[in-house]
């Protein structure tokens, strides 16, 4: 059998080429790890009064969490392909992070001097952080699960993005118990644990996601 003929055989029937791959997959990974977040949260630290939704901070909390969601998951997606560009979803990725980080230096100047170690600091900034990273781990198991089955080619930045990814979707879900009203602490201290989802997932994507 000739080699074009071969080729043909072999292509007859096939279809188009599907799309979407990555998307389909992280989709899923994403409602889990979300929903199991939100749900551990809920029952170890209980729901924030609904009173605290009147004021922004819950508000900054889930659209930073959820833009940074976003702009990771589209970076993971690209790093699940070989020889994606990656520039654009990264630079999205620390466009996110300055902008809350300027709204938290903004709040700060804001805040009374006396008055922005509190607003800085919380009452829980020494636990927020690790709370964060727990609530994590689910969305982070999912997001190596579904980019293992893909073909990432950068392991180590792949296992990364996938814990920033994690990290936001763990950030998300721990927002709903989180009493904390200083956009500072939320740029701070939120940013810190998701930075640490992002470690782990580092340390985890050569051993998870070779192949």
């Amino acid at each position: 059998m000739k080699t074009d003929d071969l080729i043909e055989l072999l292509a007859r029937g096939a279809g188009p080429a599907p799309t979407a791959v990555a998307a389909r997959r992280l989709a899923p990974a994403a409602a889990l790890g979300l929903a199991a977040s939100a749900l551990l949260a809920l029952a170890l630290f209980g729901p924030i009064p609904a009173a605290l939704y009147a004021l922004p901070t819950p508000w900054i909390k889930f659209a930073y969490a959820a833009s940074l969601a976003a702009a990771a998951g589209w970076w993971t997606a690209r790093l699940a392909r070989p020889a994606a560009r990656l520039v654009v979803p990264r630079r999205a990725v620390l466009a996110v992070v300055a902008a809350m980080g300027l709204l938290g230096i903004a709040s700060l100047l804001a805040t009374a001097p006396g008055e922005r170690a509190t607003a800085l600091l919380g009452h829980s900034w020494s636990s927020c952080p690790l709370s964060v990273l727990a609530l994590s781990l689910p969305a982070l198991a999912a997001a190596l699960w579904a980019v293992r089955g893909l073909a990432p080619t950068r392991p180590m930045a792949a296992g990364f993005a996938c814990g920033l990814f994690a990290g936001a979707l763990g950030a998300l879900g721990y927002a709903v118990s989180c009493p904390e009203l200083s956009p500072a602490f939320v740029a701070l201290w939120y940013s810190l644990g998701i930075g640490l989802v992002g470690a782990v997932g580092a340390l985890l994507g050569p051993r998870v996601l070779r192949w």
